[in-house]
């Protein structure tokens, strides 16, 4: 279930076809036709752009008015529309798959005032193997919306249409959406692969959980950052009740290095660890759900003769450092050297 409001600013003087551009530019743009629920989403976003045009485009042959002049009319007193999705059902029919979206909007007046509509839209999509150019994606067939009361949660119906809703999960979502919000600058938030995104579920108890105490649940979530010629990064985010979505760092070794005659391709005389720092992303990272454990292999070269690469360990509800190894010769040789081991029994 996801809500998209875009506010105003309150001083913004609705009068005149500058202030309209004005709020125009305000409403960062959305033209997503992915799926029928962002289509009703990105009509809802022309028409608080006043991009009618677009907004009339969204309906395929059956139009919401009995021409474009009047279906602009109906929106000459809105200052605003808030809209809020819930769970898509859908059903295939004679080479088209048709799709009903629960939806409750907030249209607030130019005057200030509010008014909670909820309903449903249908939407269809053609089936593109049987299409001819123009490709025609998914259009608004329908959308039936009457007065309701509370909030847009509250008036939000819980299903449209008979068939089952499509399984959500909203704690994916939301890390999705956090994770991209927040590393957009830094990270390619955009990569579609196999990679791009994974989640783990994880069943555990606490060291002063009682014996006979049900496990607590948690939920991993892995996101790609960058590639390199032969290192990737990852970012995670972890999820329970009590703490709802974090990011995680985790405890990294700062190594102090010596080669001799300070030449790295040399004799390594000395390698050892001078403190630790919180890393953000991790280098070639995988979990491991049977041991619970998060491992990561940094490749100085491409060769991998030179690495570094940590394990840590999900217990009591978090990550612990528990084992870091180092390869800091570039000899050709893997021969990495264990300088943090909590992992091995005395």
């Amino acid at each position: 279930m996801r809500t998209y409001s875009i506010p105003t600013a309150s001083a913004l003087v609705l009068t005149g076809l500058s202030c309209l551009h004005a709020l125009a530019a305000e409403t960062p743009y959305l033209d997503d036709r992915s799926d029928a629920a962002a289509v009703v989403r990105s009509l809802y976003n022309a028409v608080n752009r006043q991009e009618y045009g677009r907004a009339w485009d969204y309906f395929g042959e059956t139009k919401p008015a009995k021409d474009f002049e009047t279906f602009v009319k109906g929106y000459e007193a809105t200052g605003r529309v808030d809209v809020e999705t819930g769970a898509v059902s859908s059903e295939g029919a004679a080479g088209s798959i048709f799709y009903n979206v629960p939806v409750a909007i907030r249209a607030v007046g130019k005057d200030g005032s509010e008014k909670i509509f909820a309903g449903c839209y249908t939407a269809r999509q053609v089936n593109g193997s049987i299409q001819e150019p123009p490709f025609t994606p998914i259009q608004l067939d329908k959308g039936t919306l009457k007065p309701a009361e509370g909030t847009l949660a509250d008036a939000l119906p819980k299903q449209c249409g008979d068939a089952p809703p499509v399984e959500t999960d909203a704690v994916f979502d939301l890390a999705r959406k956090t994770f991209a919000a927040s590393h957009q600058a830094q990270c390619d938030t955009a990569k579609e692969s196999d990679d791009a995104a994974l989640s783990y579920k994880i069943s555990y108890h606490n060291k002063t959980d009682a014996a006979d105490a049900a496990p607590s649940q948690a939920r991993l979530f892995r996101f790609f950052c960058q590639m390199g010629a032969y290192n990737k990064t990852h970012v995670y985010y972890l999820w329970n009740e009590a703490d709802g979505l974090t990011e995680q760092h985790f405890a990294t070794p700062e190594l102090d290095i010596h080669y001799e005659n300070d030449n790295s391709e040399g004799k390594l005389e000395s390698v050892a660890i001078i403190g630790y720092r919180s890393e953000g992303a991790l280098v070639n990272s995988s979990f491991d759900e049977t041991t619970m454990t998060i491992l990561s292999h940094n490749k100085w070269r491409g060769v991998g003769d030179a690495s570094s690469g940590g394990t840590w360990i999900f217990r009591d509800g978090a990550f612990a450092l528990i084992q870091y190894d180092v390869d800091a010769s570039y000899d050709g040789e893997i021969n990495p050297e264990t300088l943090l081991d909590y992992n091995t029994g005395p």
